[in-house]
């Protein structure tokens, strides 16, 4: 096999690659969408659910689509040795590639943001609100009985709150194991239950680390496959002159 041969054969293995990695990733922007409903409508007061709050599902959607038509694209180029499809398709892969590197900058910039928002924001408006304003109890009962948590670092962020005060030093049901016992201070301390934002915290980090997974991957493919088309597309250019 020549090296032209070897390039071509290349090229279009590289190209399956990226219709294959353009797919997952559309499957992944359906996933983040469902998901988004689904898997962490639960968070309650947390629900900013930070991918589809900036819509990245769809980002994925599209960006998927399009990449499964270049990969299409890419192949006819590589057997029809056009020049013209091979600088196309490595000019728009080069486009995808560095939409995919800004997208990863804004996902940590924009998660780090919100861990600060959260940490100055939560406890105040739990001491403040929680028992006083109906959806902001409301909202805090979710997330704390959907994952069996207790305030947003533990029960004593309920410490000197409305609620505590007004209900004679008293802490919500959820913050100890029995709903059904009088949840005072030794009850609590005994039950240990954890604060909401270390299992929050967690719940979106699997997620990251998901899309994350295939996102690497297939950008490492792109790598690859541009690579080889101007490899290609130099070999082609050289013999035309």
């Amino acid at each position: 096999m020549g090296c032209f041969t070897f390039v071509k054969v290349m090229m279009v293995l590289f190209n399956l690659l990226i219709l294959v990695g353009g797919l997952a990733l559309t499957a992944v922007g359906i996933w983040l969408n469902v998901a988004g409903d689904s898997r962490l409508q639960f968070l309650g007061i947390f629900d900013l659910n930070i991918l589809h709050s900036v819509n990245f599902g769809y980002f994925f959607i599209a960006i998927g689509g399009v990449m499964a038509l270049l990969g299409f694209l890419g192949c006819c180029g590589a057997k029809k040795e056009s020049k013209c499809l091979l600088i196309m398709f490595f000019s728009i892969i080069l486009v995808i590639f560095i939409s995919e590197l800004a997208t990863a900058a804004i996902t940590v910039a924009y998660s780090s943001l919100l861990e600060n928002v959260l940490n100055a924001w939560s406890t105040p408006v739990l001491k403040e609100q929680y028992g006083k304003d109906k959806m902001v109890t409301d909202m805090w009962n979710v997330t704390m009985t959907k994952l069996h948590c207790c305030g947003y670092n533990n029960y004593t962020d309920f410490n000197n709150s409305y609620y505590y005060e007004e209900n004679g030093d008293i802490y919500p049901p959820n913050c100890c194991e029995d709903p059904e016992i009088l949840c005072d201070a030794e009850n609590a301390l005994q039950s240990d239950i954890k604060g909401c934002y270390d299992l929050i915290n967690l719940t979106i980090k699997k997620k990251f680390y998901i899309v994350g997974g295939v996102a690497a991957g297939v950008c490492g493919v792109e790598l690859a496959a541009m690579a080889v088309c101007m490899c290609l597309f130099c070999y082609l250019d050289k013999q035309g002159t």
